[in-house]
């Protein structure tokens, strides 16, 4: 049963934490600071869903489906509420609501162990990880599903609920192609430490299903007919998984500090190991450090695996295992505070109240974006897309080529131009006159071109 009488200290620690990841993510949403990569491509998928069309994400390239660059079908389920609820602030939301679901069963699992008032504690570190607080601030991405999925799931290994467990697991091939490895790592625990026959069927279907997501579904849809991440796996050997040692070592060391390395003393952590090399073997430096939100979804393993360790202490006596059960919940919510305050994570944002008053000066910006039709082909900064997605065909901003078509409308922001380099925007911009724009507006670090 999701929702118990017992469980009210947790969802109210859920819904704290929605409002504080939610206020965020509007709040970036509405100062610009949100992406065509990748807010903006996730509304094209979500829109064309809610049209009962495929997936196509323009910003990704003229008629790209996104099931051939990474496979969530997942993102189905957005449809009906994009429906009623158009445009980027739609999947924003979605995304703090299910990050702050998966603290429910950290929670509760917490409570169990150790009390009302220390769960508490523990779920709002858990909430305040830098890991999720990283995900619920770059904008919205289809891992927010396996959160809690993974969360849900973990909570029943620790109560040797098998089954219960392989079924919150399953869903997570329908998230992204990654997440197999996090099932598999699921089936070996199960396989492990209760029921071989389960956790061998469970491993079976996280491999068959991993290994023609990679090598099948997504070639289909992909336009060059492979797995466009193929060629960042590493060639090096096993050395690679280490090197550097530096970012990966500090990585590895972040992912356990919020627990005040308590997740050691538990076999669960090794579900994480899966996914985690996985990163490592890459040759792209973005997955190998702490940044961006690749690293929510092993939050859940590590809390539930620390909560487990602090279990495995109480069959211990000694003075210095009491001291450390009951100080643990406390010390955990400190660690969340302190980094979260001096390490500059996203929520802090929330206590400046000069970033609020900031959506007053997008204004302007956001009048001369209302120059460009409903229904118009424009093509646009990054930082631009998400403003237009719900309205608009939006088309990344390159030099034109065969594959990018010349569109009517032009949207340059001067400034923030990731992920293209400064020098390629400036070369295209330059362009733009060469190839039959001119402009019609400008205004709010905005300006609007139109092809005549």
């Amino acid at each position: 049963m999701l929702f118990r009488r017992p469980d009210r200290a947790a969802w109210v620690v859920a819904a704290a934490l929605f409002a504080a990841y939610s206020a965020m993510a509007v709040n970036r949403h509405h100062t610009m600071r949100t992406a065509g990569y990748d807010l903006g491509i996730f509304e094209q998928a979500v829109r064309a869903y809610a049209q009962l069309r495929a997936p196509i994400a323009e910003l990704k390239g003229p008629a790209f489906n996104v099931l051939g660059d990474h496979f969530h079908p997942v993102l189905v389920l957005l449809a009906p509420f994009y429906r009623i609820f158009p445009g980027p602030i739609t999947l924003l939301v979605t995304q703090g609501i299910l990050l702050a679901l998966s603290a429910v069963p950290v929670t509760r699992l917490a409570m169990e162990f150790l009390g009302r008032r220390a769960g508490v504690c523990i779920g709002l570190g858990y909430g305040l990880s830098w890991g999720i607080q990283q995900a619920a601030a770059f904008d919205f991405h289809e891992i927010a599903f396996a959160v809690p999925l993974v969360a849900y799931s973990m909570e029943r290994l620790v109560h040797r609920r098998w089954s219960a467990a392989a079924c919150w697991a399953l869903p997570l091939l329908l998230v992204k192609e990654d997440q197999a490895l996090i099932l598999a790592a699921v089936g070996g625990y199960v396989l492990c430490a209760g029921s071989r026959r389960l956790g061998l069927l469970i491993v079976t279907v996280a491999v068959v299903t991993g290994f023609l997501t990679v090598f099948v579904i997504i070639p289909a849809f992909s336009p060059g007919q492979v797995y466009p991440y193929a060629k960042t796996a590493s060639g090096s050997g096993m050395a690679t998984l280490l090197t550097p040692m530096g970012v990966k070592g500090w990585t590895l060391l972040a992912l356990v500090a919020p627990t005040l390395l308590l997740a050691l003393r538990s076999p669960l952590l090794l579900i994480a190991v899966p996914y985690v090399a996985a990163r490592f073997w890459t040759s792209n430096p973005a997955y190998w450090g702490t940044g961006f939100h690749y690293s929510a979804v092993l939050m859940p393993i590590v809390f539930i695996a620390a909560l487990d360790g602090l279990r495995r202490l109480h069959t211990s006596k000694t003075a210095v295992t009491r001291v450390v059960r009951k100080s643990a919940p406390t010390a955990i919510l400190a660690f969340a505070l302190a980094v979260t305050m001096f390490g500059g994570l996203p929520l802090t944002r929330l206590l400046d109240a000069g970033d609020w008053q900031g959506t007053e000066r997008f204004g302007p910006a956001r009048d001369i974006l209302d120059v460009i039709p409903d229904g118009a082909d424009v093509a646009t900064s990054n930082r631009l897309a998400p403003q237009l997605t719900r309205r608009c065909r939006v088309f990344r901003l390159i030099v034109p080529s065969p594959f990018w078509p010349l569109t009517e409308w032009v949207a340059v922001a001067t400034s923030r131009p990731f992920p293209s380099p400064s020098p390629a925007d400036a070369a295209t911009i330059a362009r733009l006159p060469q190839l039959g724009y001119r402009v019609v507006e400008r205004g709010g670090g905005v300006v609007i071109y139109r092809r005549t």
